[in-house]
């Protein structure tokens, strides 16, 4: 969708036009307070105009000719966390740790290191639930490489399959050369969320299980 906009009675076209709030996150209609333009660049301050935020951000635009722009950068305001459920926390709190400071270096724009931190978050989400299924392997688990605990300890074939290939990509991003070239940052990340909700509904129907046994 284009954005027309009078500049120096010049009309120009804009790419996209902002609709949430980079502070309080809120769906807004903003208020455009200032514009500065050059040949190559435009950049817009706005206010959020909620009462509880009214903070100040800008969005800086690029063009490739005198009047359609492109989005190019926006202030990065405060971090949105990715909210986990109650199951996935209390299976391992190092995992939604981990994956919000990987998730908060992809929103500032660190992509080459933030793949990496995925990875490190799986391998936390996947040993701390092998470790609760049955402490006493705990020692080995902890010692024992990603795949292979995988592979060997990990029963389910749907958090099986899942988890293996996010690792095949999470692997990739710590390497010079990347084997899964048609894959991306965006496929780890949904293999990683396919590997924590069927770990979160396994754990869902133990519970109910235990809490309603079967009837003789």
């Amino acid at each position: 969708m284009e954005y027309r906009l009078k500049i120096k009675n010049e009309e120009i076209v804009l790419d996209s036009w902002p609709s949430e709030c980079p502070f309080c996150h809120k769906h807004i209609e903003p208020l455009l307070l200032f514009n500065d333009l050059d040949r190559q660049y435009l950049e817009l301050v706005f206010k959020c105009p909620s009462n509880y935020c009214n903070r100040l951000f800008i969005h800086r635009y690029r063009t490739h000719n005198d009047y359609s722009f492109f989005l190019d950068s926006t202030t990065i305001g405060s971090i949105k966390e990715v909210t986990f459920s109650e199951e996935i926390r209390s299976i391992s709190p190092s995992f939604t740790q981990i994956f919000n400071q990987a998730h908060f270096a992809e929103q500032h724009k660190l992509l080459e290191i933030c793949g990496v931190g995925y990875r490190k978050a799986l391998e936390f989400l996947i040993k701390d639930f092998l470790i609760k299924k049955d402490s006493s392997k705990a020692e080995v688990i902890k010692k024992k490489a990603l795949g292979k605990c995988i592979q060997e300890d990990v029963s389910d074939t749907k958090i099986k399959s899942a988890a293996q290939r996010a690792v095949w990509l999470g692997n990739d991003e710590t390497h010079y050369v990347k084997k899964w070239t048609e894959e991306n940052l965006e496929s780890l990340k949904k293999l990683i969320n396919l590997t924590y909700h069927w770990i979160e509904m396994e754990e869902l129907a133990k519970e109910f299980e235990e809490k309603m046994p079967n009837q003789k």
